[in-house]
């Protein structure tokens, strides 16, 4: 009996070895439609670096001795990095993913630029990745905290008072108007001029950014509940407080959940443009910038993806934690 699954239950009927086949099927048929688009990204990458990176390539082949269609650096000088590909298809096949310093990088070599800068390196050593995204996601972490407190508390006295609702919330979506590349150097040279240093600066831009999503979020949930469930309890006698921790409450974990993955990704990107204008020598930001300054692009790309792997990491870790507690709750199966 133990190894039969209920009547009502998918795959009823087959054995554990019949199940397994069944979830291994319906496996392969979500990731197969994932591993297509990123088939097709990583097909379509390795064929703009060929235009991209045509010029460099031709140039490669003249220092080579190579014979280059046309010879002349001047005819060469005018003609789109398109043409050159074109009139030279073998040159641009040859040099296109072996430059040192591409237009843009293959994504092989983006690769082997993660793998030496996080698994080759130590951890501690100034040129890990790991190092650096530690640096970013102490920031992260500290903005992200500070922008959810923040959102919570505006979003609960939004709800409950109609005079935080008719000034705060205007306020709130006003100040997402501001580039953040524009009032990031403001907040720095402010607290700069205070003697706030390090850390504080840019977890207030993380703040900044991630409060937003959690108030918006947090005031859609809390008003989740419809009249009669709210009526219903009016009829028990419950107080403000009991409506807001027994009904108010668990109805918005679902909408607060959600706006912390928007919340999260939003604090990272604010701590690494925190690190832009201070000129760090430490997080993604300061990689970034160094490989600009250097123009060490293998460098900047593989900067990108480890803030992008970070950040799904992350998403993924506030995934988790709600549907365990969802799933403690009751809302979810």
């Amino acid at each position: 009996m133990s190894n039969t699954a209920p009547l009502a239950a998918q795959g009823a009927g087959v054995g554990r070895s019949g199940r397994v086949a069944l979830w291994a099927r319906g496996f392969s048929r979500g990731l197969a439609p994932v591993l297509t688009v990123v088939a097709a990204i990583l097909a379509l990458w390795y064929l703009a670096c060929i235009p991209m990176n045509a010029p460099q390539s031709v140039l490669t082949a003249s220092r080579a001795d190579i014979a280059v269609d046309p010879e002349s650096p001047s005819d060469r000088r005018g003609m789109s990095g398109t043409a050159l590909a074109l009139r030279n298809p073998g040159v641009a096949l040859s040099y296109a993913y072996v430059q040192d310093r591409p237009k843009l990088p293959a994504p092989h070599q983006v690769a082997v630029e993660l793998w030496n800068s996080t698994a080759v390196l130590a951890p501690t050593s100034p040129r890990s990745l790991i190092y650096h995204a530690w640096v970013t996601l102490s920031a992260t972490a500290l903005g992200f905290a500070i922008g959810t407190g923040l959102g919570i508390l505006l979003a609960v006295g939004i709800v409950h008072s109609r005079v935080m609702d008719m000034s705060v919330m205007p306020w709130a979506i006003i100040s997402q108007t501001i580039p953040i590349i524009a009032i990031a150097p403001m907040i720095i040279v402010v607290l700069y001029s205070v003697g706030i240093q390090g850390l504080i600066p840019k977890a207030v831009i993380s703040a900044y950014l991630s409060f937003f999503p959690v108030i918006v979020g947090m005031v859609k949930g809390l008003r989740s509940p419809d009249s009669m469930q709210l009526d219903l309890l009016r009829t028990y006698g419950a107080k403000k407080s009991e409506m807001f921790w027994k009904l108010r409450l668990p109805s918005s974990m679902p909408y607060l959940f959600a706006s912390l993955k928007i919340g999260f990704a939003a604090s990272l990107v604010g701590a690494i443009v925190g690190e832009l204008p201070t000129g760090a020598s430490a997080g993604l930001g300061a990689r970034l910038l160094a490989g600009s300054y250097y123009g060490q692009t293998i460098q900047i790309w593989s900067a990108l993806f480890a803030a992008a792997i970070l950040a799904a990491l992350s998403v993924g870790l506030i995934g988790a934690l709600e549907r365990v507690l969802l799933r403690r709750m009751g809302m979810q199966e």
